[in-house]
């Protein structure tokens, strides 16, 4: 895509994606949630789909590495390097999404049997993991459409938000798996 200014671009394109980015940001967390409080609503008789949250958890893990590479690559004005990082961030963070759907249409949500103080931290990750991933949609979709559009100081504005809150959501999303992990069935 090329940039807003350029004028052999028709300016009603990058509306029309800016609806589809603000509609995905809002369906995806939804689809999310009704899995979380329906599972197995989509169940589909032996798919076998134990080894996926280990999968996730190297996917976010992989997912945090490029962001952080990434964001060392903007810092050096390596803007080609950052790009491909990103790219590779978004494209594990995708591909962690379907993965994580996936399995939770299939899987009921572990339950966590930790006790004492571990229980609270336990909980309070998971929490602000949960609500920070719902945010987490909207902000990479509309950071990428930005950087897309070549809307840079847009994408720069909005980049200072989605960096940190991706990056706590990846990290958290390993901290939650090796937590629950003991008690997967």
């Amino acid at each position: 895509m090329t940039s807003p200014t350029n004028p052999a671009v028709n300016p009603g394109s990058f509306t029309k994606y800016k609806i589809l980015m603000g509609a995905l940001a809002a369906i995806i967390p939804l689809a999310v949630a009704v899995l979380y409080f329906f599972p197995g609503i989509f169940r589909i008789p032996g798919l076998e789909v134990k080894m996926l949250p280990k999968v996730n958890a190297w996917l976010n893990s992989l997912t945090a590495v490029c962001l952080v590479v990434g964001y060392y690559f903007i810092r050096r004005k390596d803007v080609a390097r950052h790009r491909l990082m990103m790219g590779l961030a978004f494209l594990l963070g995708s591909l962690f999404l379907v993965s994580y759907v996936a399995y939770h249409s299939q899987v009921a949500s572990t339950k966590f049997g930790g006790e004492g103080l571990i229980r609270g931290v336990y909980y309070f990750v998971l929490l602000t993991h949960i609500v920070l991933a719902a945010v987490t949609v909207g902000l990479v979709l509309f950071t990428l459409y930005y950087a897309l559009t070549e809307q840079f100081a847009k994408h720069r504005r909005i980049a200072r938000w989605t960096f940190p809150v991706w990056l706590y959501v990846s990290v958290t999303g390993v901290l939650v798996y090796l937590m629950i992990s003991p008690y997967y069935t």
